[in-house]
């Protein structure tokens, strides 16, 4: 038997990409100089992904803005001033926010694998941001002219059109950055907040047959940026039985650096519906200190002593590198982890066909 194991997505890029892009930023490179770039970028995040010995692919968000940030590319409806997630460590991430109407996204992610297909034929994973994080950008105090309601409906669309973008340009699985999800519950502990988020994708995920969202999963973690995390003192067990509630096929939870994994795990077990995967995480991105494929092992018997097998998958925490400037771990940590967990998974699932 075998155990699918997936990336969550983002890589860091190398300090060759980000002189590149900080040059074109400031007009000192053309156009065809940063394609070049990107093209070497993704080209050697592929080759070096692939001998790994992943089955499944990313670009590694090499030539993304950011996870979230992307969408926005091009926007002329945006202002400063949106709502502020704070980090453990003191470092903050603003939100613009909307100043006018309609809203539609500058970028879809679907966008970005033409240039990996260049490159590859391996199966191919790409990452959208949650239609709940972009909700976010509608200010508090409303725009004239333009209802949160109308707001949401193009949301909704625009949220859509992202995946099936991806689809469309041969993705074989997408998965949807739900990083919010704790983030959600430590702003409202009441959970009404969550369940907004929870109401808003699944309006998303109801315009999918039940084949496309058994390709569509949903990634969770208390966030990572420069080595820090916005909700990780959030217990796992105010998020999970709502979170299960989301109407796709995967589920890819940061799991390697949950302080109770076995309570944590034993819930998702308790809330697992028929139909769906959860890929555990047993690499822990926001340490730099490589896993043995024997820890990634024991990682995955423990998790299989909660989880049936057969909807078991294994992954990373989180993204390596989630914001372009994010240069806190370095590629080679990146693409060691991501060996170990290949390696383990195989380890652990040769032991419990044993």
């Amino acid at each position: 038997m075998t155990i699918p194991t997936e990336p969550v997505g983002s890589i860091p890029r190398s300090p060759e990409l980000q002189s590149s892009m900080q040059q074109f930023a400031a007009g000192e490179i053309d156009q065809a100089a940063m394609d070049a770039a990107f093209d070497h970028a993704v080209k050697d995040t592929l080759e070096r992904f692939t001998a790994t010995g992943s089955p499944m692919l990313s670009d590694g968000e090499q030539t993304k803005s950011s996870f979230v940030t992307y969408v926005m590319d091009g926007l002329e409806n945006l202002a400063p001033g949106g709502v502020t997630i704070p980090f453990e460590d003191g470092h903050t991430r603003q939100l613009p926010q909307l100043t006018s109407g309609p809203f539609r996204y500058g970028m879809y992610a679907g966008s970005y694998l033409p240039r990996a297909r260049k490159f590859t034929a391996m199966p191919m994973k790409q990452a959208v941001i949650s239609a709940s994080a972009m909700s976010l950008l509608y200010p508090q105090q409303g725009i004239d002219g333009y209802s949160q309601a109308q707001f949401i409906d193009d949301l909704i669309a625009n949220a859509v059109a992202d995946i099936r973008s991806c689809f469309d340009q041969g993705a074989q699985v997408v998965q949807v950055d739900f990083t919010e999800g704790k983030l959600a519950v430590k702003l409202d502990t009441s959970k009404g907040l969550l369940k907004q988020f929870i109401d808003l994708n699944n309006r998303v995920f109801a315009e999918f047959s039940d084949d496309e969202r058994a390709r569509i999963g949903v990634h969770t973690c208390p966030g990572g940026d420069h080595n820090s995390t916005h909700s990780a003192d959030v217990d796992y067990r105010e998020l999970i039985p709502m979170l299960m509630s989301l109407n796709v096929g995967n589920f890819y939870m940061q799991m390697a650096s949950e302080p109770d994994p076995d309570t944590a795990l034993a819930t998702v077990a308790k809330h697992l519906n028929p139909g769906q995967r959860v890929f555990v995480g047993v690499t822990n991105v926001i340490d730099n200190n490589v896993e043995t494929p024997a820890i990634v092992k024991d990682r995955v018997l423990q998790a299989a002593r909660h989880i049936p097998v057969d909807q078991l998958g294994t992954t990373d925490d989180c993204g390596f590198s989630p914001f372009g400037d994010d240069v806190a771990q370095a590629r080679d940590i990146a693409f060691a982890k991501i060996a170990a967990r290949v390696e383990g998974t195989a380890l652990a699932a040769r032991e419990i066909t044993n």
